[in-house]
């Protein structure tokens, strides 16, 4: 079933309880704030379908660093605010002179939101598990509005990305997602989530996208087969080779 979009200004509810994020309340009517997506689970909510990533404390992010000061890493979370990441929230002690060997500009890490201020001050934390610097892998913009639906109902969106793509996923709220495996499985992995983006607002969207991921790693695996077979000389062929064309040649019997 196709989802609800809704207009800035358009009545939601006649009762002011129901209001959620993306919505105001007038004369006790909820109306909708935003051009987006209805939501109605628990309270009432508009999703966006476009916009700059607002930060909110615990959210987990992406960053670039952008300045490094004697006491802070200063990154682009892809909002209008830097988040400011205090040398006692990076998980092991480090003296100010080495920061830079650390994480320089430009370099990015997976961040946790740790507390925005009114003022919007944004206080970033790396002292949480899977938190740290990125030296590899892939970073992929997308629009933050629609994260949830990379991420999933409970996470299973997700779930069947890391599981089919074989690979590590990082989804960060504002916008950004972090991807690292073997070359093939991450331009799998990479077209699926343009998939998930361009279709976002569609039912079935899950099952869609899983297949279509099987059927590309089915591509994969005889294009790896082909290489094999074009190998004359059996004594070049490394012995983690035949173990992996046999581990193809099982699976294309399945």
């Amino acid at each position: 079933m196709e989802r609800e979009i809704v207009f800035p200004g358009q009545l939601l509810s006649e009762n002011k309880a129901d209001s959620g994020s993306g919505t105001y309340v007038k004369d006790g009517k909820v109306y909708s704030l935003l051009y987006g997506v209805k939501n109605t689970r628990n309270k009432i909510s508009v999703i966006p379908f476009s916009g700059k990533y607002i930060p909110s404390s615990k959210d987990f992010v992406i960053g670039t660093v952008i300045e490094v000061t004697p006491s802070n890493w200063i990154f682009d979370i892809g909002s209008p605010y830097d988040g400011l990441l205090h040398v006692s929230e990076y998980p092991k002690r480090v003296d100010s002179d080495k920061m830079p060997g650390i994480m320089d500009v430009g370099d990015s890490a997976l961040l946790r939101v740790k507390d925005v201020n009114p003022s919007m001050k944004v206080e970033l934390s790396m002292r949480e598990r899977g938190l740290k610097p990125l030296k590899v892998g892939r970073i992929i913009e997308v629009v933050p509005a629609k994260v949830p639906r990379v991420i999933g109902h409970g996470g299973s969106m997700v779930s069947m990305l890391k599981k089919e793509a074989d690979s590590e996923i990082f989804v960060g709220q504002n916008g950004r997602i972090w991807i690292n495996g073997k070359e093939n499985d991450m331009d799998r992995l990479t077209e699926a989530i343009d998939m998930i983006m361009k279709q976002s607002h569609t039912s079935g969207l899950t099952d869609r996208v899983c297949q279509f991921l099987r059927d590309e790693g089915d591509v994969d695996a005889e294009e790896d087969l082909a290489e094999a077979e074009e190998v004359e000389d059996e004594s070049e062929i490394p012995e983690d080779t035949y173990r992996k064309v046999d581990a193809l040649l099982d699976e294309t019997d399945d």
